[in-house]
Parts: C-alpha cells; structure tokens; sequence
C-alpha cells in the first residue's frame, strides 16, 4: 500500500479528515500482538546452556517488528496518511455483511473447538472444511462432505504419520498410518 497524502477527506475540500476506525483499529491489534510477545516470551526458560541467543531471541525479535510496525501504522493513521485502495480491488463497499455466513463459519470453528477432544482431530477438522464450504455456498453438500473427509485424513495423515506432530486420533485411535 502506498500512503497518501492527503488523507480521507468526507464530503467537501472544508471537511475534517476521517480517522480509518478500522484501520486504527487493526494497527492497534498489530501492537497488542507484539506487547504479548513480549509478555509470553519473558516466561520460556533458558537452559544454563544457552548460548548469548537463547530461545527468547526469536520470539523478542518477531515481537519488537509487530510492535514497531502497530506503533508506525497508529501514527500514520492519525496523521492521515491512509492506504490508496488497489484499482484491482473487486470489493462493493455498498454491499452490505452477511451475517448469516459470519455466523455460519463461527458456529462450525466453535463446534470444531469442542470435538476436537471427543472425536478426535480428524473427524473435528472434517467438520470444519465441511462447515465452511456449507456456509460459503458449496454446491453439492455431498461433494463438500468428501472432500472435507480427504484433506482431513491427508493432513492427519500428513502431520501425524509423516510429521510425528501430536494430534488426537479421538476415534481412529489405533490406525497406524495416522499416529495419533
């Protein structure tokens, strides 16, 4: 994005320029991010072993540019610098949210936090894809379950076979392929 110059003006050349709430709001997200970073990255515990750069390091370095980036965007944006919106961009600013959807794909992560434990990751993440290709308009539903089925099998598959990363078989216990 390339800053402009004069800033979001509303209505006529004598009105006050609008301060982006969104935009504002984002940068400060940003910011908090890094703050935590910090936060959390204070409590990993170095071995005496630990060289001069210790585990810390990365985490203190990913949170210094979160935070300096936030701070940055935040005084940018209260200047009135904002972003020009890219001419490619297909978005209807008129169009308004579908809730309906929003509320969909919030409700499918929400059942997907709760069977994670019970069923497993593979039948949890099942739901998920499944969920949100529902809530996005998926045509046909069957076709959308297959599919939601497959790439969860592939990625339990992937990370917990393959990769030895702990996921919960929950009701595949026991198949070898997939390490649970």
């Amino acid at each position: 994005m390339v800053p402009s110059t004069t800033g979001a003006v509303r209505g006529g050349s004598d009105a006050a320029p609008v301060k982006p709430l969104g935009e504002i709001i984002f940068a400060a997200v940003i910011l908090s991010i890094g703050i935590v970073g910090f936060v959390a990255g204070d409590g990993i515990q170095t071995p005496d072993s630990a060289s001069d750069i210790g585990p810390r390091a990365l985490p203190y370095l990913v949170s210094g540019l979160l935070v300096i980036v936030g701070a940055g965007l935040i005084v940018q944006l209260l200047r009135g610098k904002t972003g020009e919106a890219d001419e490619g961009e297909d978005i209807d600013p008129d169009v308004r949210t579908d809730w309906l959807t929003v509320a969909k794909m919030a409700g499918t992560v929400v059942v997907h936090i709760f069977l994670i434990i019970p069923l497993g990751w593979p039948v949890a993440a099942a739901v998920l894809f499944f969920g949100a290709a529902w809530a996005l308009g998926a045509k046909p539903l069957w076709r959308a379950a297959v599919v939601g089925v497959v790439m969860a099998l592939v990625l339990q598959f992937a990370f917990g076979g393959l990769l030895g990363v702990s996921l919960p078989a929950g009701v595949l216990e026991g198949v070898p392929f997939l390490n649970g």
